[in-house]
């Protein structure tokens, strides 16, 4: 007898116990940013979450945008490059940079960004605006990577806390 519960009652209570801890999605992003001299650029790759992403373009732009799917809207791009353009801004020495887009690619569930900012003269000041997400997302969270002049930083981003600067 003892055998026929555990046998059958075993299983109800796992799931019970389990069903008890909510899944809780992580949300995040990561940005490299590197200064190549010989190049007179920064290169910046933005590593975003599809899903994510498709959430945050659908809100704002109130269209399903399907992204990296056959069914992905013709103007997705433009959108995406509004999108990062509205939430990703540097400054350099005190001047707002244009941010050139340049494409993007699918890893996994990671849509990843190529983007450029020409630069021919020393950096002294380096200021990063990023809000990706966090108007969908309360608690997203935006890791940049610098590396400009040889000099590594890292920077944690979050819905209250969108800019950082750093002088060199």
């Amino acid at each position: 007898m003892k055998k026929k519960f555990l046998r059958y009652f075993t299983p109800i209570i796992l799931v019970v116990l389990l069903s008890s801890f909510a899944w809780h999605k992580f949300y995040v992003s990561v940005t490299q940013i590197d200064y190549v001299p010989n190049k007179k650029r920064i290169e910046i790759t933005h590593r975003i979450f599809i899903d994510d992403l498709e959430k945050a373009l659908e809100k704002k732009y109130k269209k399903k945008v399907y992204l990296t799917s056959t069914k992905e809207l013709p103007e997705a791009e433009t959108l995406i490059k509004t999108y990062l353009k509205e939430n990703i801004k540097i400054s350099i020495n005190k001047k707002p940079q244009e941010i050139v887009y340049l494409a993007r690619e699918v890893e996994g569930d990671v849509l990843i960004f190529y983007t450029k900012i020409a630069i021919s003269k020393k950096i002294n000041t380096f200021e990063i605006f990023n809000s990706l997400l966090t108007d969908i997302y309360k608690e997203q969270q935006n890791i940049v990577h610098v590396n400009i002049n040889s000099n590594k930083n890292s920077f944690l981003f979050t819905n209250s806390d969108t800019q950082q600067k750093i002088d060199y």
